[in-house]
């Protein structure tokens, strides 16, 4: 049905029962968020003077009150609710009230027929009125699964779906889905797909009201599972991994707040664009960060040099664990003399055989290195308390714990088992070729031994031009020693450009709990890009872990989508080709243009684009950033950095092509693909990196070349 628009005539404004049906979902709006303020004033007015034994007690709830009334805000410009589900067929769950009865007729039922006690309306957050009605039911509650599953031909007990259309805070429209209604065509709406559509000003929004029953089921999944999302571009992906992180703190709040939460971004122009999102869907403790900001928080190291790409793909491999575990263990020597441990006139004896055999077992058993080295000195005190027995003596744990201090064995277990420090063994790995050669023997050629050992060692750890890849090492020589704590769940978004190091890094923080992964091999960019699931989740620990695929798009139009796709029998021939439910008719051309004149024909581009309404984004090879940079500025028209939020005043972001992935602008206008190809290291990263570049446009895309293009993407494809 479509969309109805409000009727300034109808009659009865201010009697709700004579109230047209759009003025009764503005007056439920108003009401709605009336009861969200009385329940933050309920919040604000705790007084906790008298409930808590001390000020550590006082302190910690004084936030979990503060954080509570800042979830209660009411975000003028964002809708309370979105949709509203009128059931025919429902048993009311526990909990799951329905919303109060509300322009309803003298027999009991809504306008539209339906049973007012099987109404309720879907929205971001759960809002109660005075008696603890709710007035809103949160989107993550199992009432509101059906506004996003239901359809003709399983409608879930659903009579009528009714979408809402909003300007800015302002309730504007609504729209009906009756699922019982055999006569009614299903197509999506009108209004589902403005929303879709509606221009992308400023960071990432939350697709709460437009979640699809395939990303829902992802969304859903338990928390016990870990789940693998192979997106084509525009199919959701990253909004998907942050809802699901939405959902799981909603269904299993106390457990992951014991145990945290986390969202890996490939970059922080990436991490800026999302912030947004979770914060919306009302979850303000989940943390952001990327792998290099987790190794290097976790290390104490600073990352200030590079590697070349052979180096940093070496540095990734997964054979580097062995290497470095090798290394960790490299400094434990058998013991060649015996313990001697005095005790008042007593001299007890461990012969050099036996302690031998203890640290054999100790590394037999594969744990941790320091864990180990702290149950070295309970062991042979354990064997001397065995001779003690022998003697006649009855030792209890208080003699144990004297003899594992004793200065003997501490002696012994500094010779035979030392201390390690995670930074300084890799900065011996990479800078003493014989240590090197010894620890990676049959593991790496003498070829890669080069590649990765500094050719000018660093003093020492602080002087040390660390790159990322040391740091990942580094990470992994800590976890050797003491275990990496774990987390509750992670979202690893970008997931296909990782190294199987990356992978291990991050695997080490969800071991104990469960992860999201996000990903598109296609758009992998890096020489060491993953080339299957399969092999990337059995480096981040988690084999077992679901695959789902997304290849319905609803960000790019059909008509880019199918030039973007040509790319695929090159850089990804096992994937299946994306679909996209857009049709834009005209939302792709491309401009051949004379070398001279390349840099005004850009600018001209990114002038009609501006022309539109929304954001426009301008990808560019990262060498031809300055060149349009200085083009744009000579013209006097402003653009961003990516990251920095857009506004009226400036909605024009340079964009380096190798900062593109992710990102998403409702124009684009691409800088010279040959270029973007040739800064790459080899032809099938540039095609991919290409391929991310194409992909990022949500309403229209206008290449601009001088250069051939590359070879797939010739013979047509716009005007």
């Amino acid at each position: 049905m479509p969309a109805h628009a409000p009727d300034p005539h109808a009659p009865g404004m201010s009697d709700p029962d004579t109230l047209d049906p759009l003025e009764r979902e503005r007056a439920h709006l108003a009401a709605s968020r009336t009861a969200l303020r009385a329940m933050r004033r309920d919040v604000e007015s705790l007084d906790i003077r008298n409930v808590t034994a001390n000020w550590v007690n006082a302190e910690v709830l004084q936030r979990q009150i503060d954080a509570r009334i800042e979830a209660l805000a009411d975000l003028a410009d964002t809708p309370l609710f979105f949709g509203r589900l009128d059931y025919t067929d429902f048993p009311s769950p526990p909990g799951s009230s329905p919303a109060p009865e509300e322009g309803t007729a003298e027999d009991g039922t809504a306008e539209d027929g339906a049973p007012e006690a099987a109404r309720y309306y879907i929205g971001r957050r759960h809002v109660h009125d005075t008696d603890g009605d709710p007035m809103v039911v949160d989107w993550r509650a199992p009432v509101s699964q059906p506004f996003y599953r239901a359809s003709k031909k399983d409608p879930q007990g659903v009579g009528l779906r009714r979408r809402f259309g909003y300007t800015g805070g302002e309730l504007t429209a609504y729209e009906d889905e009756r699922l019982s209604d055999p006569d009614e065509a299903e197509k999506a709406g009108a209004l589902l797909r403005r929303e879709i559509e509606r221009p992308r000003v400023g960071p990432m929004r939350d697709i709460v009201a437009t979640i699809q029953p395939e990303q829902d089921e992802i969304v859903r999944t338990g928390v016990d599972g870990t789940v693998c999302v192979q997106g084509a571009p525009g199919t959701g992906k990253t909004a998907v991994g942050l809802h699901r992180v939405a959902y799981l703190l909603y269904a299993h709040r106390e457990r992951l707040a014991r145990t945290g939460t986390l969202v890996i971004g490939p970059n922080r122009s990436f991490l800026r664009y999302i912030e947004q999102v979770l914060p919306a869907l009302g979850e303000l403790a989940v943390r952001q960060a990327t792998v290099e900001d987790l190794v290097t928080e976790a290390t104490g190291v600073e990352v200030r040099g590079t590697d070349d790409p052979e180096a940093a793909r070496i540095k990734g491999d997964a054979r580097m664990a062995e290497v470095l575990r090798r290394a960790v263990r490299s400094g434990v020597t058998m013991p060649a003399e015996p313990c001697v441990v005095v005790r008042g006139s007593r001299r007890w004896r461990v012969p050099a055989y036996e302690l031998e055999e203890i640290v054999r077992e100790l590394l037999e058993r594969g744990i941790r290195y320091g864990a180990a080295r702290e149950a070295l000195p309970r062991r042979v005190a354990h064997a001397v308390l065995t001779r003690m027995e022998r003697s006649g003596e009855a030792p209890d744990d208080r003699v144990q714990d004297a003899v594992a201090r004793n200065a003997a064995v501490k002696a012994l277990v500094k010779a035979v088992w030392p201390e390690v420090d995670p930074a300084r063994l890799v900065l011996r790995l990479l800078s003493d070729d014989g240590f090197l050669a010894e620890c990676s023997e049959g593991i790496l050629t003498e070829e890669e031994r080069k590649a990765i050992l500094w050719t000018k060692p660093p003093r020492g750890v602080r002087s040390a031009k660390w790159s990322a890849a040391d740091a990942v090492l580094i990470d992994e020589a800590a976890d050797l020693v003491r275990r990496t704590p774990s987390l509750g769940h992670v979202v690893l978004d970008e997931a296909q450009d990782l190294s199987p190091m990356q992978y291990r890094a991050v695997g080490r923080r969800c071991t104990t709990g469960s992860a999201t992964v996000l990903g598109d091999l296609a758009q992998g960019t890096t020489p060491w890009a993953t080339a299957s699931w399969a092999e990337a989740l059995s480096h981040l620990g988690k084999p077992d872990a679901a695959v789902e695929e997304l290849t319905r798009g609803f960000r790019v139009p059909r008509e880019v989508i199918a030039y973007a796709s040509r790319l695929l029998p090159h850089i990804a021939p096992g994937l299946s080709e994306a679909t996209s439910i857009r049709e834009a008719a005209g939302s792709l051309r491309v401009r051949a243009v004379a070398v001279e004149e390349l840099d005004g024909a850009v600018v001209d581009a990114c002038r009609e684009a501006l022309e539109r309404e929304g954001s426009i984004g301008l990808i560019a090879a990262d060498a031809r950033v300055p060149v349009l940079a200085a083009a744009l500025d000579a013209v006097g028209v402003p653009h961003l950095a990516p990251g920095a939020e857009t506004d009226a005043g400036a909605r024009l972001t340079l964009v380096p092509a190798t900062l593109a992935k992710g990102l998403e602008y409702d124009h684009v206008v691409l800088d010279e693909p040959a270029a973007v190809v040739d800064g790459e290291p080899d032809e099938r990263t540039g095609l991919r990196r290409l391929y991310v570049s194409l992909t990022r446009a949500v309403s229209g895309l206008t290449v601009v070349h001088a250069a051939p293009l590359p070879e797939p993407l010739r013979d047509g494809g716009g005007a």
